[in-house]
């Protein structure tokens, strides 16, 4: 099947960000909405991802081969719980990795984050959005979360062992 030059743009853009959800893809494609994101995916590039176990949205081998752009992550790095060399992420999930607490400091909550947050960049973002941004990159292997009392945060990798490449 041959694909659009708008087809390749979109397909580049779910290797790019994967693994991804609809909301992401409907803020990178500038659509509104998940359901037209959806229907898009279904209509026009059904044989070139995958929703994995999780929900998420994930570029098949052939999709990888397509476009030239890298991979959010390394399917086989996530495959084997492995930390990929290198995160394409939007500017909060860089700042979030930035300042969460290392792999050999005591996890941090979500509020403790969102504290250090504007404490380092003088933002104040949603503690919804802060914990979205430490989900995605503990899908991406790079956080780890330890249950306490609440689930808490810190990295899984030492944070010079990540290249953090920042999309948008």
């Amino acid at each position: 099947m041959s694909l659009t030059d708008e087809e390749l743009d979109r397909l580049a853009d779910v290797v790019r960000l994967q693994p991804t959800k609809n909301s992401e893809l409907e803020e990178a494609w500038g659509v509104d909405g998940g359901s037209e994101v959806h229907r898009y995916l279904e209509n026009h590039l059904k044989e070139y991802y995958y929703r994995d176990d999780d929900s998420l949205i994930r570029a098949t081998a052939e999709a990888n081969d397509l476009v030239d752009v890298e991979p959010g992550i390394e399917a086989d790095a996530v495959a084997r719980g492995a930390a990929p060399d290198t995160i394409r992420v939007p500017e909060l999930e860089a700042r979030v990795f930035a300042v969460v607490a290392g792999p050999d400091e005591r996890s941090q909550s979500v509020v403790s984050v969102l504290e250090a947050l504007r404490e380092t960049y003088e933002i104040d973002p949603d503690v919804g959005e802060v914990r979205r941004a430490l989900r995605s990159l503990e899908r991406k292997n790079v956080v780890e979360v330890v249950y306490r009392t609440v689930p808490t945060f810190r990295l899984a990798v030492d944070r010079d062992a990540v290249e953090v490449e920042i999309t948008e």
